[in-house]
């Protein structure tokens, strides 16, 4: 309505898209495409053709101008345009005549909408349902959040869309009635060119959320809408703009649009967590997204053969960017839960449990209902300090402050198992699985360790055939096949597993061991080939040297290495009790003695 006061006040002359924008939006940040649609949305109310215009004509590379007559009334100031006189019949009319009929035309017309607005507003009959073929918005109680397109024009802004796309789910994810499907398994679709439905079929979803991020200087604009994925129609739309140090805020002012839409159940902490707290330091925000990128990086490049300088790399870079944001905004939590995950996974020589547990504290002081630091601490309590009571008061912890969390899930079913509470553990195993489809599948898999390796098998053949996980199925299918003596079948995939990690040379040395002396002559070669590739440097961990010596039935060469693993706080170290792989030497007296100093519950 705007954009049609502004041409009439101009009526007949050109009036440019920058007056017109200045005009209308004097304050805000808007984008050519905003005032296109506001054109667009005139021209089909009044049935005009852009091609053929008898109302707003373009001007190419101009503006717009404003073809129909202007009529002024009640002393309107609206005089560079005169109306043609108005006729009936053939017969020219006064503007008194006019005016009377018209506001007789009107009153008629108001007594019937009166009626007619009765009959369908009430629903009398299901006359509103026949008439305008309406029906109840389609029921959502599970969301998949798309990757945000980046419309900023400038790829290096890419960090951006995806950081607030992961603000959005974080968000969604607190409301506890809502299933949210993880960002592992949505942002696989950010470059696949499928359709909401298949989406939604895949991700097992009613709903879809899909939106744009626009940055300009210190304004940011998001758009969103939320699509009923199964037949794909068209719930909810809305557009945000704010400064960018109240870009959260509008995330949770997002999310809260979306759950009041889809009638959403929200508990008394739960509003709370979505109710905007202070304006974020911006700069912080974004120096913390950058380290997350980084920190990413890094974690691709684990386990990698000859990537342990790009690994180093990457973790350093991410702490500078972590610990910048603390300096920049020394009360932003986020960023010491980011500090503290390049230090989790980090040898005890470097101080990196210590570290972490350092990080975590601090973001917790800050934040004590900050859901992913509860989660590191309880992977912090389970795989390198084994305070196992403690490690499962953090994993509920995280759950109830996000339910969505699907990570949390799948750490909580690892510990579960750990403690052999396998009835719990896969629960929560299942739960994480329906929370993110695309995440991995725990290695070794459940059903694994519940010795049920007729399962495992199929579901490791299942990720291979679609070529999902990389290395792990490989890995966890060569364990199943080793407990069912397949050992031919076992050597093949390790050594697949270990093509795929980089160490071509250790598979080849597998297949030529295989070749000249069978099953046991593979492992020889392999385990003799990786103590080599670990002195020279290679990240080789204690933990698998042990499983290969426990498979040759070496149990002083096992215990050996397993010794090393717990001096080294090996993460894999958790499920040592019930792990199938050490059914050879389960009755060593050694190996009982490292389960009591472990202090796993008897």
């Amino acid at each position: 309505m705007q954009v049609l006061v502004c041409l009439a006040e101009h009526a007949g002359e050109p009036v440019s898209k920058e007056e017109l924008m200045k005009a209308v939006w004097p304050d805000t940040f808007v984008t050519d495409d905003v005032l296109t649609r506001s054109v667009s949305e005139l021209r089909r109310v009044f049935e005009d053709d852009a091609k053929d215009s008898h109302v707003i004509q373009t001007i190419p590379k101009r503006g717009y101008r404003l073809l129909a007559a202007i009529l002024p009334v009640n002393g309107a100031g609206v005089t560079n345009v005169q109306a043609p006189p108005l006729t009936v019949s053939g017969r020219t009319m006064s503007f008194a005549s006019y005016r009377k009929l018209w506001f007789g035309t009107l009153a008629f017309l108001g007594v019937a909408l009166l009626q007619f607005g009765l009959l369908t507003g009430f629903n009398i009959g299901g006359l509103r349902d026949r008439l305008w073929g309406t029906s109840p918005p389609p029921k959502i109680q599970s969301l998949a959040v798309l990757p945000l397109a980046n419309l900023s024009g400038d790829p290096s802004q890419e960090y951006f869309a995806d950081g607030m796309t992961d603000a959005l789910i974080t968000d969604l994810a607190q409301i506890g009635s809502l299933k949210v499907i993880s960002r592992t398994s949505t942002m696989r679709y950010k470059k696949l060119e499928k359709t909401l439905p298949e989406i939604a079929r895949e991700l097992n979803v009613d709903g879809i959320v899909e939106g744009t991020v626009q940055r300009s200087g210190d304004r940011v604009r998001i758009t969103a809408q939320l699509i009923h994925g199964p037949s794909d129609k068209h719930v909810w739309a809305q557009s945000y703009e704010r400064d960018a140090r109240d870009v959260l805020s509008m995330e949770s002012e997002i999310a809260e649009g979306i759950a009041s839409q889809i009638h959403a159940k929200l508990t008394t902490e739960q509003e709370l967590r979505l109710t905007p707290g202070r304006p974020i330091n911006f700069k912080a925000f974004e120096i913390y997204l950058q380290g997350k990128y980084h920190l990413t990086r890094a974690q691709d490049v684990e386990s990698q053969n000859g990537q342990q300088e790009t690994q180093q790399l990457e973790l350093g870079l991410a702490r500078e960017f972590f610990e910048k944001a603390i300096s920049e905004d020394p009360n932003y939590a986020p960023a010491f839960v980011g500090l503290a995950e390049t230090w989790l996974d980090r040898p005890v020589r470097e101080g990196g449990p210590e570290k972490a547990r350092g990080a975590l504290g601090k973001a917790l002081q800050l934040d004590p209902a900050l859901p992913q630091a509860h989660l590191a601490l309880g992977n912090l309590e389970h795989l390198r300090d084994w305070n196992w009571s403690a490690a499962e008061r953090e994993f509920k912890r995280a759950i109830d402050l996000n339910p969505n969390l699907a990570d949390a899930h799948a750490g909580y079913a690892d510990f579960l198992d750990a403690m052999g509470r396998f009835d719990e553990g896969m629960r929560e195993y299942l739960r994480a699985q329906e929370l993110d489809p695309g995440h991995y599948a725990p290695e070794p898999s459940p059903f694994f360790r519940r010795r049920q390796f007729d399962k495992a098998i199929e579901m490791d053949r299942n990720d291979i055939a679609r070529a999902a996980f990389g290395m792990y199925p490989h890995w966890d299918l060569a364990r199943n096949y080793e407990a069912k003596g397949m050992h031919d079948e076992a050597i093949r995939e390790w050594e697949s597993a270990l093509r795929i990690l980089g160490y071509k040379d250790l598979a080849n040395a597998m297949d030529g061991g295989f070749k000249s002396g069978g099953y046991k002559g593979a492992l020889k070669e392999w385990v003799s080939g990786m103590e080599m590739a670990r002195a020279q440097g290679a990240p080789i961990p204690s933990f698998v040297l042990a499983e290969v010596y426990s498979y040759l039935g070496d149990p002083d060469h096992a215990l050996a290495w397993l010794e090393k693993a717990y001096e080294e706080r090996d993460d894999a170290l958790s499920g040592l009790k019930f792990d199938v792989f050490w059914d050879n030497i389960r009755q060593d007296p050694r190996y009982q003695d490292l389960l009591r100093r472990m202090n796993f519950p008897q």
